[in-house]
Order: structure tokens, then C-alpha cells, then sequence
């Protein structure tokens, strides 16, 4: 992928975003912009800096991800079976660490994830940690990311996955304090951006491409919708903990007793 076309067609791209917002500044508000030539300057780093991740992205995190799913499921890596024994979803089980390393720690490093988190703790006064907001989302999507894993290994249909996991979010939608539910779903959704889904859709391809039995278009497919629910589930089970243990803490220091005496 040359530079140049990049450049050109990520060009393209922002420019109907860099209409609307100057034409609404100039022809709706009426009003000049301030720091105009830092609001350009910054334009133009949006514009390169995204040229050359999708560069680098086209010819680094891609090849790199499907590369990684072949290596881990190439026969002599696996343990060995008997000739004609079908292998169990066990052997594949450096796979399913990979995923879930590979997600915790690409979510950690989301740009978006970092800066949702940072405006959570400064509007909730304190209350929500941005550390730990990160590291529930982590969690959350390196789960996701594992049982996509696991869903591509054995070869089963994605609907019963994500009617399954839609039920645990309803459930969890109904328990949560009702403050963290908006911000629950906006974790799941921020997840899924420039780092984690190159690296995600790469592996899920290279997964589908690398078993026996299974198809890219049908089973390759998928994982990015369990990645973006998982976060929700377990940034709900985040702030249920939290309200527990500050409910206990009062309990404790207005001297009521946390376990009823026999």
C-alpha cells in the first residue's frame, strides 16, 4: 500500500467532517474560530498520523495477527494426536491465552478508552477510577476475545453467543447502579476502535483461515460483537462491587453488624 494513495484517500475521508464543522462555525453559528491556526495544524496531524497508522496497519498488524494465528494452530505446534483422531478445543489452548493477553493489553493502550476514562473520573468528582475502569473494560474484552476464540475453534453458530450474552447484559442492566449503565455501554463501544479491531479481525481471520473445517467469511467473522459486549458486563460488575463495599464500609463505621449474629 503506497503512501501516497493513503494519504490521498484518507484525505478524502475527512474532508466532508472538516466541511461540516467550519461550514456550521462560518454559516450556522456565525462566529470565528479561536486558535484557528492550531485547530489547522491539528487537522493536519489527524491527517497524517492517520495515513500512516493505516500504513502500518496494512503491513504490520494484519499480517502480523493471522501470522500469529497460524503459528498456534500449525500441527507441529499443537500436541500430537493419533492419525485420523479429531483434536480437541484443549489443544488449542495457547490460542485462547494469546486472545486474551492480546486484548487485555490492546484495550489498555485504546486511545479512546483512556480519554472516556480520564473525563469519567473528572466528572464523577473521583468516584470512578480511570485505572479501573480500564482494567474492567481489559477484562471484559480479553474475555470476549477468548471466547470468540474458542467460538471459531468449535465451529458453533454465533447467534446462540451473542443472544446468550445480550441476556447476562439485560440482567445486569436491571442489578447496576443506574449512574454507570450509560457509561457501561459507552466503555463497549470505545473498546472497539483503532488498535483493538485491526488486531481482533486479523486474528479471528487467521483462526477461521488456519482450522480445518472452517470458513473465514462465516466463522472469521464475529469477534468484534462479543468484544463489545463483554466490557459492558463486566463495567456493570465493576461498580456492583464498588457500591458493596462502600455500602459495607458505612455498615462498619456506623457500627451495624455486616453478618447477622447466630
Amino acid at each position: 500500500m503506497a503512501l501516497a494513495e493513503v494519504l490521498w484517500s484518507t484525505l478524502l475521508d475527512i474532508l466532508p467532517i472538516i466541511a461540516i464543522i467550519f461550514g456550521f462555525q462560518f454559516l450556522v453559528i456565525r462566529r470565528k474560530i479561536k486558535r484557528l491556526r492550531q485547530v489547522i495544524m491539528g487537522f493536519l496531524m489527524v491527517w497524517v498520523g492517520l495515513s500512516l497508522f493505516l500504513v502500518g496497519l496494512e503491513n504490520a498488524l494484519f499480517p502480523m495477527g493471522e501470522l500469529m494465528a497460524k503459528q498456534l494452530t500449525d500441527e507441529s505446534f499443537l500436541p500430537s494426536v493419533a492419525e485420523g483422531v479429531q483434536r480437541h478445543w484443549s489443544d488449542y489452548y495457547w490460542v485462547y491465552l494469546f486472545a486474551f493477553t492480546i486484548g487485555a493489553s490492546t484495550t489498555i493502550a485504546e486511545p479512546s478508552l483512556i480519554a472516556v476514562s480520564i473525563k469519567a473520573g473528572e466528572i464523577s468528582g473521583g468516584t470512578i477510577d480511570p485505572l479501573m475502569l480500564r482494567v474492567s473494560v481489559a477484562l471484559g474484552m480479553a474475555f470476549g476475545i477468548t471466547l470468540g476464540s474458542w467460538r471459531i475453534v468449535m465451529g458453533w453458530p454465533l447467534q446462540w453467543f451473542v443472544l446468550g450474552t445480550y441476556v447476562l447484559v439485560i440482567i445486569q442492566t436491571l442489578r447496576s447502579p443506574r449512574a454507570i449503565i450509560p457509561l457501561a455501554f459507552d466503555s463497549g463501544g470505545v473498546t472497539t476502535s483503532t488498535i483493538t479491531v485491526p488486531i481482533i479481525a486479523a486474528l479471528g481471520l487467521g483462526l477461521a483461515s488456519a482450522i480445518p473445517g472452517r470458513s473465514p467469511l462465516m466463522d472469521g467473522f464475529g469477534m468484534i460483537a462479543l468484544a463489545c459486549l463483554f466490557p459492558i458486563i463486566t463495567v456493570m460488575g465493576y461498580a456492583q462491587l464498588a457500591q458493596w463495599r462502600s455500602r459495607r464500609q458505612r455498615q462498619e463505621a456506623n457500627g451495624i453488624p455486616t453478618v447477622p449474629e447466630e
